[in-house]
């Protein structure tokens, strides 16, 4: 099976998303290649204290190997113990203006292979939003555009896939969402190959829509000391769901992958705080009855 254009395009992919972003932050992002003893690489971008982003980072890898790891194989058990490819581009971005939400989008392919027997591939990604104060008109354009991202492949598409993000983007020990949601899929195999890598190609192509007007409008809101205490406590339950839940993020641990360009996703700033709760009426307060609980934002 030829994989270089599904290469081709998330190689692409991370130099125009980098592109766009450097041109909304003002600085550059640097560049780390990388080399992975069992096979494959990657290539990792990160922009660190720039104009806007805290922290921002875009990585591309393709990685292959003797045994699926059991993060790809949990929900396809038969598949367990075959080489493996995989590729893909990641992105996490950590705006330093706690009205700015950070964001994530991913999108990857899999195949599985075994002697004397034909590959099985997948596709899987999306992108989701997780503000740390909630503005209603930031949400319904992420998800308007993550909506038209999937309208060419079927009616109640994105129903179903942002269903399964505000499932996956669930901190079960806190019985909390992470953010607002986006879309999620996985194990995409369906109706055939070049539908499925025409749908991850929307996803991919729609993130630029999808974000940066919302970065526009909150980028210049002045914030003090009460704002940024509340985002490094909300980072802490991003850096929870990476750590504990994250596929991707156990993936690429258990694949023996760099893991400076595994956990570039994490926030450089985070606080815990012990048995906090938001004061009664206060704006922070309301992030969490009016945001964090799933709704139909479109």
């Amino acid at each position: 099976m030829d994989t270089r254009p599904v290469r081709d395009y998330f190689t692409a992919l991370q130099s125009r998303l980098v592109g766009a972003l450097e041109s909304l932050d003002g600085g550059a992002f640097r560049t780390d290649s990388w080399e992975r003893a069992e096979g494959g690489g990657g290539s990792t971008r990160v922009i660190e204290e720039g104009g806007v982003f805290e922290r921002g980072g875009v990585a591309f890898s393709h990685v292959s190997g003797r045994q699926l790891p059991a993060s790809a194989s949990a929900s396809r058990p038969q598949l367990a113990g075959r080489g493996f490819e995989a590729m893909g581009v990641s992105l996490v971005l950590h705006p330093r203006n706690p009205y700015c939400p950070t964001v994530h989008l991913n999108v990857r392919f899999f195949m599985a292979t075994k002697a004397g027997e034909d590959p099985v591939w997948w596709f899987g990604g999306g992108m989701d939003l997780t503000p740390y104060y909630g503005f209603e008109e930031d949400a319904k354009h992420f998800h308007l555009t993550c909506k038209r991202a999937l309208e060419p492949f079927g009616e109640g598409l994105h129903a179903r896939y942002k269903k399964w993000c505000d499932e996956y983007f669930f901190i079960r020990h806190r019985n909390e969402a992470r953010g607002v949601g986006g879309i999620f899929f996985d194990d995409l195999a369906e109706p055939d190959f070049d539908t499925a890598f025409a749908l991850v190609r929307s996803v991919g192509d729609h993130f630029i829509t999808a974000y940066s007007p919302i970065l526009e409008r909150r980028r210049a809101l002045l914030f003090g000391d009460r704002e940024r205490a509340f985002q490094c406590y909300r980072r802490g339950r991003y850096v929870e769901f990476n750590l504990v839940y994250d596929r991707g993020t156990l993936f690429g641990l258990q694949s023996g992958g760099r893991t400076e360009s595994i956990l570039m996703s994490l926030p450089p700033a985070v606080t815990w705080r012990y048995d906090w709760t938001p004061a009664p009426g206060s704006p922070e307060a309301k992030f969490y009855t009016d945001f964090l609980k799933p709704r139909d934002w479109v």
